[in-house]
């Protein structure tokens, strides 16, 4: 097992080889997440909306 200091000094020198995005790549990165979860919704919304739909003109028709 690693010394307290030796293990202080591997995790600096881990951290340092991070390389970190910058500031426009987290916000391009952000937006397009978002982008992509509204068009998910409203894709799975329509799909929702399309199957009841047809579930209800199948009831309709063949129901009671």
């Amino acid at each position: 097992m690693a010394n307290p200091v030796q293990f202080i000094q591997q995790t600096r020198a881990e951290i340092a080889k991070v390389v970190w995005p910058t500031r426009r790549e987290v916000v391009l990165t952000t937006i397009m997440v978002f982008l992509l979860a509204t068009i998910a919704a409203i894709f799975f919304s329509l799909v929702d909306l399309g199957i009841r739909t047809g579930l209800t003109a199948v009831l309709e028709t063949f129901g009671s």
